[in-house]
C-alpha cells in the first residue's frame, strides 16, 4: 500500500483523470478528498470509492476562487490532515488559430488551468512546510512541453504549469516538500471526446493512434499511475520534474 495513512486532495476529481487518480490513490490506501466544480460529480466519485470500501469526502470547489480553495484545504487538514495535493482541474478550448481565439476564451482557460494550480499550491504550501513533508502533483500536458497547433491558449496555460512546478519545487524543497508535473499525451477522457459522437471519437482514436509508437492513445489509468508514482515515497528524490506520459509521441 503505497499511500497508506495518507490523505490526498484531488481537484477535478468528478471525472476523467481526476476520478481515475482518486480510484488509484484509494486502492493504495489513501483517504481521498474529491473536489470538483460539479459537486454532484464529486459525490459520484466518492460514492464509487465508498462502494469499494474506501474513505473520503466530496467537496464542491471552484479552483478559480482562491478563498474557496483555501477553505476546502483548511477543512481537509482539520478533518484528515493532508499529505498530497493533486492540482488536476483543467479545461481546453475549440481548435482555432491564435488570432481567432478571443480574449474571454483565452482568459477562461488561463483562469482554470493556471490560476487554479496557483491557488491549489498556495493553499497547501504553508501546511506542507510546517509538517516538513508533502507531495504536489500538477496536471500539465504534452502541449505544455512541445506545443500544440490550434490549441494556443491551452498550450500557453500548460507550459506555465510546467515552469511554475519547477519554481514551486525549488522553493519548497528545503522544507522536505516535493512538486512535480505530469504531462499526458492525448488520453481517452471526456475532454477530447467533447463535441464528438461515439463513432466520431472512435474514428479519431484510430487515426491519431497511427502517430504514437505504442499505437494507441492513453487511457486514464496510464496517467493516474504516473500521478501515483510521483505522489508516493517511491519518488522521494524526484522534484521539479515534468513527467511526459505520451506513448512515445514526442520521440516519434
Amino acid at each position: 500500500m503505497r499511500l497508506e495513512d495518507k490523505t490526498a486532495f484531488i481537484t477535478g476529481a468528478g471525472s476523467g483523470l481526476g476520478r481515475e487518480a482518486a480510484t488509484r490513490f484509494a486502492e493504495e490506501g489513501a483517504t481521498i478528498v474529491a473536489a470538483d466544480i460539479d459537486g454532484e460529480a464529486a459525490e459520484e466519485t466518492l460514492a464509487q470509492l465508498e462502494q469499494e470500501g474506501h474513505e473520503g469526502a466530496a467537496l464542491e470547489v471552484d479552483v478559480c476562487d482562491a478563498a474557496g480553495v483555501q477553505a476546502a484545504v483548511d477543512e481537509t487538514i482539520a478533518e484528515y490532515g493532508l499529505d498530497i495535493m493533486v492540482n488536476n482541474a483543467g479545461v481546453s478550448h475549440q481548435r482555432a488559430s491564435i488570432e481567432e481565439i478571443d480574449e474571454s476564451e483565452r482568459d477562461r482557460v488561463i483562469d482554470v488551468n493556471v490560476k487554479g494550480v496557483w491557488n491549489g499550491c498556495q493553499a497547501v504550501i504553508p501546511q506542507f512546510k510546517d509538517q516538513g513533508s508533502g507531495a504536489i502533483v500538477n496536471t500539465a500536458s504534452l502541449a505544455g512541453v512541445i506545443g500544440a497547433p490550434q490549441l494556443g491558449a491551452y498550450s500557453l496555460s500548460k507550459g506555465a504549469i510546467v515552469n511554475f512546478t519547477r519554481t514551486v519545487a525549488s522553493e519548497v524543497g528545503p522544507h522536505g516538500v516535493r512538486a512535480n508535473a505530469v504531462c499526458p499525451g492525448v488520453t481517452d477522457t471526456p475532454m477530447p471526446r467533447s463535441n464528438r459522437s461515439e463513432g466520431e471519437w472512435e474514428a479519431t482514436k484510430e487515426e491519431m493512434s497511427r502517430y504514437y509508437p505504442l499505437k494507441r492513445l492513453g487511457e486514464p489509468e496510464d496517467i493516474a499511475n504516473a500521478m501515483l508514482f510521483l505522489a508516493s515515497d517511491e519518488a522521494d528524490w524526484i522534484t521539479g520534474h515534468a513527467l511526459v506520459v505520451d506513448g512515445g509521441f514526442s520521440c516519434s
